[in-house]
This record gives structure tokens, sequence and C-alpha cells, in this order.
């Protein structure tokens, strides 16, 4: 610098960046000065480039701004560390939009009505004792005035503000914030506040810092309520060096992300699994799969079976698969463990290594996985477009973790959960079969109020429920023991009315037959040339003398059938109502025939 900090043509010429278009568009010029750390005193020169839209001139000695009257274009000013006395000594540009004027020597705060753009606005350091001139910055949602002279909070009534900063002030009391209804930051630090009272009604608020005060009492900080807080120094502790005992405020540490990390609820976990496994899906070539059907209205029909490990879930759906071999088939997934003794490999489950499932993982095959007493499942894509190819609902067990996980894909299966009802008993049949040390009948046991306690909680996640009967099992255990390879126990079809009454059954025959046929029709038109199957149907069984096995438990969670239908029937009945015809052709009668196969869904 030459000619005792006066800023010169060529200094300017070597600190001009960013080459763009002016504000109009009709030339090329530079829009970026930057000239800290110069000591520089004159910037007159300035008044030339009236095209500039960034000006920095920190870390200077600058006491005048005028030049900035020309710069009509300007949108941010750094004017930080000089030696301004005259808040605002220009007139204003149009577009300004970020302003700082942090250590410099200003004391008053004038009118800013002119500056209507300003979002902006930094004064950190200067010797501001009240707060003024900020009515009519509507845009302004930045705000900082640490370390001044500010006793008082106003003067910022109906603002947008976003973020407040008013550290190290002489501030008492928390008032007329109430008005600041996006405020999101709050940093009130280093000040003399003795009340929390003031912070009711900013819904919005997700940080605030009141270090180093003098709050005295706990209970003042239980009026408040924090949305979306996600700072952990919101109340740090008090002072401790003054003469009258000041209680001490505890740090409040949010943990949301050290629990997410280190003991993840079941909702993150499978949001994590179904994130992972739609983007190793969209890297591979896309296809239409055999599960899509022509309407939004009508999905893909599927059948989940769920409950605690040995409660029968592979056993039903084997059995409903071969009693109605027509309509279902059964979908098997992947595992790393080996094989209990009689499980097939392909029939079963497929058993695979560890290195085969995560090579699977990165090709995108899977719906969903999960881990359980240290070993991976997973449900294949191909495990039911298998089934689909053939014209067929797939019929799938697993654990809650994969259901989690499956609510999260485009499917809408119907979930049904199969729960022990005497834990005693069925205790004894887990040692009865053999396969599982203690430490993982303990596990089992543990999980049965895991998924009491989700269909509690959560009313509707589970379509129905199955009371698992113990004595039933038993007496396939015994049927085992004798050879057979397949169980034997009871018909599906006794089996079904052990657990339903005949009132009950009459009821979802009704209500699901009527609102599925819109699913179904779309269903029976899809894939005709292996659809065949969906063609044909077994009139529905009439049989009034079906006997309640379940007493009360199934009382208790037996609702309404029209409670009972799945979302999609639930959504689009009032359509197939209103295209419903006296008359009805053929087509529509076949179709009503084939709704018997949403039927069994809907008595499971």
């Amino acid at each position: 610098m030459k000619n005792d900090g006066e800023l010169t043509e060529d200094d300017v010429f070597d600190c001009l960046s960013i080459l763009g278009q002016s504000a109009s568009g009709l030339q090329h010029t530079y829009l970026c000065l930057s000239v800290p750390g110069r000591d520089l005193k004159n910037v007159s020169i300035l008044c030339n480039y009236i095209y500039l839209q960034k000006l920095e001139l920190p870390y200077n000695k600058i006491k005048d701004l005028s030049c900035v009257s020309h710069m009509p274009h300007l949108i941010i000013l750094d004017a930080s560390h000089n030696q301004l006395t005259d808040f605002f000594g220009f007139q204003p540009p149009k577009n300004l939009k970020e302003v700082n004027f942090s250590h410099n020597q200003m004391s008053v705060m004038n009118d800013l009505s002119a500056y209507s753009s300003l979002t902006k606005l930094i004064l950190d350091y200067n010797s501001f004792s009240a707060i003024r001139g900020l009515e009519k910055c509507k845009r302004l949602s930045h705000l900082s005035l640490a370390h001044n002279n500010i006793s008082r909070i106003r003067g910022l009534d109906h603002l947008p503000l976003r973020k407040l900063c008013l550290r190290g002030n002489l501030i008492q009391k928390i008032e007329n914030l109430q008005t600041l209804r996006n405020l999101q930051v709050l940093d009130l630090s280093c000040n003399q506040i003795q009340s929390l009272s003031g912070l009711q009604n900013l819904h919005l608020l997700g940080n605030i810092n009141l270090e180093s005060n003098l709050v005295k009492e706990r209970s003042n900080s239980c009026h408040i309520t924090v949305y979306y807080a996600n700072d952990s120094k919101v109340i740090p502790q008090s002072i401790t060096h003054q003469k009258e005992p000041i209680y001490p405020i505890p740090v409040f540490h949010f943990q949301v992300s050290a629990v997410n990390k280190y003991d993840p609820p079941l909702e993150v976990i499978a949001a994590r699994d179904h994130m992972t496994h739609l983007v190793y899906q969209l890297m591979q070539p896309q296809v239409i799969f055999d599960s899509t059907l022509p309407s939004l209205d009508a999905p893909y029909p599927m059948l989940v079976l769920t409950g605690p490990q040995a409660c029968g879930k592979r056993e039903l759906a084997h059995k409903l698969c071969q009693e109605f071999s027509d309509y279902f088939a059964y979908g098997a997934c992947h595992t790393t463990r080996g094989p209990y003794y009689g499980e097939e490999d392909g029939s079963d489950y497929h058993f695979v290594t560890e290195e085969e499932f995560q090579n699977m993982i990165q090709m995108g095959q899977f719906v969903q996985t999960m881990q359980y007493g240290g070993h991976w499942y997973g449900l294949s894509r191909e495990a039911i477009e298998g089934v689909a190819r053939e014209g067929l609902a797939c019929c799938v067990h697993m654990e809650l973790e994969g259901v989690y996980s499956l609510k999260n894909s485009y499917f809408e299966p119907r979930y049904v959960l199969l729960i022990p009802t005497v834990v005693d008993n069925y205790v004894c049949f887990l040692k009865a079969r053999g396969f599982y040390s203690s430490a993982q009948m303990e596990t089992a046991v543990s999980r049965i109020d895991l998924y009491s306690k989700t269909n509690r909680e959560l009313p509707g996640f589970f379509d129905n429920i199955i009371p698992f009967f113990t004595k039933m099992l038993l007496a396939k255990q015994h049927t085992w023991t004798k050879g057979h390879k397949t169980p034997n126990l009871i018909s599906w079809g006794l089996y079904m009315k052990s657990v339903l009454s005949a009132r009950y059954f009459d009821r979802i025959i009704k209500n699901i037959v009527v609102n599925s046929c819109t699913q179904c029709e779309a269903m029976a038109f899809h894939g005709c040339s292996h659809s065949r199957h969906l063609f044909t149907m077994a009139e529905c069984p009439n049989d009034n003398s079906v006997v309640d096995a379940t007493g009360e438990l199934l009382a208790a969670n037996t609702t309404e059938a029209t409670d009972l239908m799945d979302s999609y029937s639930r959504n689009y009945q009032n359509k197939i109502q209103a295209q419903m015809t006296p008359q009805q052709t053929p087509a529509v009668s076949q179709s009503y025939r084939f709704c018997y196969f949403y039927t069994l869904i809907g008595l499971i």
C-alpha cells in the first residue's frame, strides 16, 4: 500500500476476482473485491466500481464507507475489524443482504427501513446499548449482537429471525421473544440472567446456550419444552464462585445419535436395512417384475407369518401352501446358519455362507435382511418373483425385525402374528425339539414380550393374531418322532375351525370378498400365460359348526371384520362400490369366486 493507507487502482486490480455478468446482464465484469489486512484508511477509489456485488475490507483502519453508496448492486459487505463509528453511513444498495460490522466502534443503531433485503447482520464487539431500527427488516433471519452493552431484549418483535446471538451483554431477563416464531438458535451465554422464564412458545427452537449465567433454581427449567433439540450445551453449569449458593444445572445431553448408533430401535434398523437394499437394487439393470400388477389399486398379494422362534410359523406356511397349492406358494428365505435336523436346502431355507450372503446384498438381490442369533436371514427378490411367475400368492415367515423392514417396501402383505399363550408350555416345547441351547431358549422366551408390546402399542401393525397351541404342536413333535417326514397333526381346515368361530368366519367372508374384487381382477388378468390357477376356484366351505377354541384370548383380539380389512382394501372400498351394478357379468362373477383366495388370507 502506498500514499499512507490509500487504496490505488493497482491494488484493486490485484484483488478483483470472480469474472461474471453484471447485474444488467449486458457486460462481463469482476464481481468480487477482497482487500483484507492492509491498514487501509481511504477507499474512496471504489466509487468507480459500481458493478461490485461482494466487497470485503476486514482488518483495516477504515472510518468512512461512503463509497458503498455508488454500488447499487452490492449484495455482501464485510467491513469487520475497522474503525467505523457511523452506523450504515452510506446510501442503501437495493439488494444488500449480508453485512458484517463486527469489531468496530459503533454505539447507536439507526433506522434500517431502507434495507428491506437485509437477511444477515453481524454487529459483534461494538458499543451498542439498545436494539432499535430493525422493525422493517422483514427478511432478517440472522442477527448477532454479541459482546455489546445491551441490557434489555427488545425491538425484535415479529422479525423472521432463525438465529439470534446476544452473547456477552448485560441482559438480566429473557423477554420479548414470544413473537419470534421462526427462532431456531438462541445464544444468551455470558449474561446476568437469573430466570429461564420467557422461553415459552418457541416451538422451532432447537439450540439454546445459557452458559455462564446466574440461574439459581433448578425448578425454573421444568416448564420449558424444546423441540428438535440437537445441541448438547443447552443449559450448562452455572457460576459457582458467587457468594450466594447457586445450584448448578446439569448439562442436558441429547443422546439420540448415540442411541441410534449403539442401541438402535427396530425402526431405525429397518430403515437402514431398507435403504441399503434399495440403493443396491437401483444399481442393477431395472426390469418390470413379475409381481408388478397393472393397477396401483391392486398390490401383489402376500402373506407374512411372524412370531417368536419355533412358534409354528414355518410349519404353518408349509401346511397352507400344501392344502391350498392352487393359490399359495412358499417363498424360501436365505440364511447363513446351518440346517436343523429335517430341514432341506431350497425347501425350508436356502443355506448359504456368510460371503455368499454379503455378495447377494451387494448385488441388490434382497428385499429385506436381518440378524438373529448371530446369523443372517434374508428374503430375496427371486423368492417372491418365482412365486409371482406362477400366478400365485407368496407366503413367507420371518421375525419381527424382518416385518419392520418389509413394511418400508412397496409390498403390502397381510401380517399374521403367531404368539405363545402359555410360556411354560412353550419352554417345554423348545426343550423337546432339542435344537436350541439355554441361551437361545431364553432369547426366544424374552421376545414374547417384544411381540406383545408391539401389538399393544401399534394397533393395526398385525392384521390378525393366532394363539400358539402348545399341546397341538407337542402332538406334532410326537408325530415327528415316529418317523413322519411331514407334520400330520390335523388338517388345515380343522386348524382354522379351532381358532375361528362360525360368526367370525361369516363376517370375514362377507366383507373381504366384496372389498377385494379389484385386487383379484388385476391379479387374474396379469400374466395370463402363467396364471391358470387364478381362474378356477373351489366353493367356499359352508360349516356353521365351528367351535371357538381360543376363548377370551381371541375375543380380546377380535374386531369387526371391516377393521380387519387391509389398508388397500379400505382405501378403495368406496370406488369399488360405486362401480358395482345390480347386473353382474360372468367375468365379474368369476372374479368374485376368485376372491375367496383373499378370504383365506383374511381368515388367518
